[in-house]
């Protein structure tokens, strides 16, 4: 892993081959990567990227792990959306962004890619604030997710309002807390979603220093409890960047996770 578990956020990885448009905004948009080799069509893998849903954090920060996933046989498309700090992001639009994105990217990558891509839901891979939209889109929208790889995901909004992550982040998403927005809490909170019938699996480091690790162990408990297909992998010595670093020693989890939710025709 390297000195600086943040390196990953900038270093270098190939361009993607194609971006495509699912709205008119010109952050409604995903780059698509084509899959290494020959092998059979497996399901499109969306990647949602981190941030706390910030202008400041966009899908550049996820070229390493895109180029990754590609490499190993995926089709990948990395979307974007609006953020907060930016008109339309927050509530609701990062919220209308990521559903519409979800459900329109199969299609577009189908007809970019002929015959590579499977004719199955997608699989969404989702990190930090991208865990937590692609958890959201699991619940909402279940029937375009065809499974969920949350990677220290921020699974319970009301907890992360409390404890501050990054200074006012779920404030910022939402409009105020649990007090002043109630239903909006209740329409995009994980935690508060289940049971949701999408095979989902949570990857969180323990010395993860953004998203306590605390969080998914008691989502993870709460989901389980109301009848979720759901599964918790602790990786003990991880941080919170390297789940999406695949110079990291966990990559060999992210990897095996992802295939543990799909099977090759």
């Amino acid at each position: 892993m390297p000195a600086d578990p943040r390196a990953v956020l900038t270093r270098p990885a190939p361009a993607p081959q194609l971006t495509v448009t699912y709205g008119d905004h010109p952050d409604q948009v995903a780059d698509l990567r084509w899959p290494a080799g020959s092998g059979p069509a497996r399901p499109l893998v969306v990647v949602l990227h981190g941030g706390f849903w910030r202008v400041e954090y966009d899908r550049r920060h996820t070229d390493p792990l895109a180029a990754a996933l590609a490499a190993d046989g995926y089709p990948v498309a990395q979307l974007e959306y609006r953020r907060t700090g930016q008109p339309g992001g927050g509530w609701p639009g990062t919220f209308t962004d990521v559903l519409s994105g979800v459900a329109a990217l199969p299609v577009l990558a189908a007809e970019a890619l002929p015959g590579r891509v499977g004719a199955v839901a997608p699989i969404l891979v989702g990190h930090s604030a991208g865990g937590h939209l692609a958890l959201y889109v699991a619940a909402t929208a279940a029937a375009t997710v065809g499974g969920v790889l949350a990677l220290a995901p921020v699974a319970d909004l009301a907890e992360a309002y409390r404890r501050d992550l990054d200074s006012g982040a779920v404030a910022a998403l939402l409009g105020g807390g649990p007090i002043e927005v109630p239903d909006r809490y209740a329409a995009t909170d994980p935690r508060l979603l289940v049971p949701t019938r999408t095979r989902t699996v949570v990857l969180h480091g323990s010395e993860d220093l953004q998203v306590p690790v605390e969080m998914s162990r008691e989502f993870v408990a709460e989901a389980t409890a109301a009848g979720s297909d759901i599964s918790l992998l602790e990786l003990p010595g991880c941080e919170h960047f390297g789940l999406i670093d695949p110079e990291s020693t966990a990559w060999p989890q992210v990897l095996d996770s992802l295939r543990s939710l799909h099977v090759d025709h």
